[in-house]
């Protein structure tokens, strides 16, 4: 599975097309400009994709503020016909406007998911198998994707190189983080890749070795 990055948006947020045998997911759209989009969908055309999967890691504004609009490009081939995340993030999503409304930053009302995502659910995708893993904490609804196979994780704000997400907002709580982080990731083998909403990609052994929020 091919795992391509854009960096978009206000807050440097890394959205993702993921593919295999032609078959793409989009990952946390977060697009603020119509540049931005255009990058994402001129890579989906050039290697003729066909989008299957529109999917959220959790509903923080800056991983949905493109999300009206790749539904209305993608949303009629995709399965379940829209965006899919975990229901204890919906509130995040219905309040996008004011999430908006707290950083200065208008946002396009988000669609309503039409696919709920519940930890061990398996995503087909081309030849790919994504494992659904519910990992709370930064949000009550946050998931990272895990590809087993290929050894790489789409890993949302859990776990960052050097750090994890940040628990100040609604419904954050570092215990609960940390927890997620050491059942849903470190279980993972040390080479497994992490994929993370901002910034570099890292692993999970460098991670269980030197991350301070981790280690002592």
């Amino acid at each position: 599975m091919t795992v391509r990055s854009f960096t978009v948006g206000p807050f440097p947020e890394n959205t993702y097309v993921i593919h295999s045998a032609g078959e793409a997911a989009v990952v946390d759209p977060g697009t603020a400009s119509g540049e931005e989009r255009d990058r994402v969908h001129s890579y989906i055309e050039r290697n003729g994709l066909r989008v299957r999967h529109l999917l959220l890691t959790h509903g923080h504004l800056d991983h949905i503020l493109g999300c009206s609009q790749f539904a209305a490009r993608y949303a009629s081939g995709a399965e379940g016909g829209g965006w899919a995340m975990h229901p204890a993030d919906l509130p995040l999503l219905q309040n996008a406007r004011v999430q908006g409304e707290m950083f200065g930053i208008r946002v396009t009302e988000p669609p309503a998911p039409t696919r709920d995502l519940a930890h061990g659910d398996q995503i087909e995708l081309g030849e790919s198998t994504l494992e659904v893993r519910h990992a709370p904490g930064h949000s009550p609804g946050s998931v990272v994707f895990v590809d087993h196979a290929n050894g790489q994780v789409i890993g949302g704000d859990v776990l960052f190189q050097g750090s994890i997400g940040r628990t100040d907002l609604w419904g954050g709580d570092t215990a609960t983080l940390l927890a997620s982080i050491r059942e849903q990731l470190l279980t993972l083998p040390d080479e497994t890749v992490v994929y993370s909403g901002h910034g570099s990609s890292t692993t999970v052994g460098a991670e269980r070795r030197s991350n301070p929020f981790l280690v002592g």
